[in-house]
């Protein structure tokens, strides 16, 4: 059995003749995706971003190309603008994923998602938070470590592009993965991945329980909100703020803790981000919107 088959059964790829973009990055990672999504059966397209970041960059996407035919894959190169300044990696990060199909498959591995869980914690998130990546179409090789993609790689005879800017003290995850893992690491006298991942996965099962006994809620309620236990309340909340801005993303404890404060009586209104503002009327919680003219529409 091949070192790509021999994973596979802890992958997440669709069945056999299944259309699968992936995004190429051509790190081992993403290229590991790509091997592994084409051993699974998958008719794979591999999608490669130019940022334009790093002088010779327009040449990896050569790279790229030349390893999915290797792989019997079609393949798409797309160039973005990013500029240098504050927020790089999170811009970079939009910019890609808007020039990509949507749901197109990533490189994600147990060990990002190990990163991920501990930045989350340091920026100060909750259990929605330390869930990161979830296994998937998506993310389909979540459940595999970065030794094992290199592994895929030198398998199939394939050389990983370095990106220099992984080893880049200015990015968080750069320290996180370089310095804090395994000060963990020497600390704990274990390998902390599979820990962290396995946090995790409860924290995940956690939050689904609670999102499904706060559904019944009227979010708009203030009488049913009161009622409601505070954690459940405070999942109302989110639901609300994410709908009134049109966002997957939860609000921070901050915006919540405004909103509850609405909810008590304490406060009459509160903003919650993105020009939104919630205020309590007759016992409901209105949201106001802003309009393209500057005014709020309700």
């Amino acid at each position: 059995m091949s070192t790509a088959a021999a994973l596979l059964e802890r992958c997440s790829f669709p069945g056999p003749g299944a259309p699968l973009a992936c995004a190429v990055s051509g790190g081992a990672d993403s290229l590991a995706l790509a091997v592994l999504a084409v051993e699974a059966g998958c008719i794979v397209t591999a999608y490669h971003v130019d940022h334009g970041l790093r002088p010779g960059s327009d040449r990896e996407a050569e790279r790229v190309e030349a390893a999915a035919k290797v792989l019997g894959a079609a393949f798409v190169a797309l160039s973005v603008q990013c500029e240098l300044g504050p927020n790089l990696e999170a811009r970079a990060r939009a910019a890609r994923f808007a020039a990509m199909p949507a749901g197109v498959a990533t490189g994600h591995t147990a060990d990002d998602r190990a990163e991920t869980v501990l930045i989350n914690l340091l920026r100060g998130a909750g259990p929605d938070g330390v869930v990161g990546m979830h296994p998937g179409l998506s993310h389909p090789i979540l459940g595999l470590r970065r030794f094992e993609t290199a592994a895929v790689c030198a398998a199939a005879g394939l050389e990983p592009i370095v990106d220099p800017t992984n080893r880049d003290p200015a990015f968080v995850r750069n320290r996180v993965r370089h310095e804090l893992l395994p000060l963990m690491a020497a600390i704990a006298g274990r390998d902390p991945v599979p820990l962290l991942v396995r946090f995790a996965e409860v924290a995940s099962e956690d939050v689904a329980l609670l999102e499904r006994l706060a559904q019944p809620i009227d979010e708009h309620s203030v009488a049913e909100l009161r009622s409601a236990p505070l954690p459940l309340r405070r999942r109302a909340l989110r639901r609300l703020v994410r709908e009134a801005r049109a966002t997957p993303y939860a609000p921070d404890l901050a915006t919540i803790a405004r909103m509850l404060a609405v909810v008590d009586g304490s406060a009459r209104g509160c903003d919650v981000g993105g020009g939104v503002r919630v205020r309590r009327s007759a016992g409901q919680l209105i949201v106001d919107r802003p309009t393209e003219g500057g005014g709020t529409v309700r």
